[in-house]
């Protein structure tokens, strides 16, 4: 079985395809699922990891707070999402709330639907990831904007991070300039 969580020094896609619904076993750190639907309006940052992954643990689970302290929450969505595609025996609720204790992680965290066809959790699949971690850049619109695979720079991913957050401001403006 080939090693997905290899990451390759971040390697991004862009797409402009509507970002598909989380499939998902259980949520913590929230007192209700979450749909991608209702979070329109703000950006979403799904970031993709696992506990036994150790670029997760060094590069993906640290930014993913620093993001979250970072930005406010009526502008930014941090998601956490617990892919388990491997050592499916090691993980279970009990590990992951101990993980996210010991991380002091408070932004909501997703546990990925296993697959009972593959070792790929099925949001995992939805998204095509390659492995962990991933981050997912969802706009206010609800549509993919960037897909990575691997750790990413804390400076190029806040600044498009924050792009993202005025987008819908700057084609306010565009547009009004373009009818005057």
């Amino acid at each position: 079985m080939p090693r997905f969580n290899r990451p390759s020094r971040g390697i991004m896609t862009t797409s402009l395809s509507l970002a598909p619904e989380l499939q998902v076993h259980s949520w913590y750190n929230t007192d209700r699922p979450l749909l991608l639907s209702g979070l329109r309006d703000r950006v979403v940052v799904l970031v993709a990891f696992q506990v036994l992954c150790p670029v997760s643990l060094s590069c993906a689970i640290p930014q993913a707070l620093r993001i979250y302290e970072t930005f406010e929450p009526s502008d930014v969505a941090v998601i956490g999402l617990h892919a388990t595609f491997e050592h499916h025996d090691a993980y279970n609720p009990a590990v992951l709330k101990a993980f996210m204790h010991e991380y002091r992680l408070k932004f909501p965290i997703a546990l990925d639907q296993p697959s009972a066809a593959s070792p790929i959790p099925h949001t995992m699949e939805r998204y095509k990831m390659r492995g962990t971690p991933s981050l997912v850049l969802i706009d206010k619109q609800g549509l993919v904007r960037k897909h990575t695979f691997g750790a990413i720079d804390d400076m190029r991913i806040g600044a498009e991070i924050g792009a993202l957050t005025q987008e819908r401001a700057d084609l306010s403006s565009q547009a009004q300039s373009s009818a005057a």
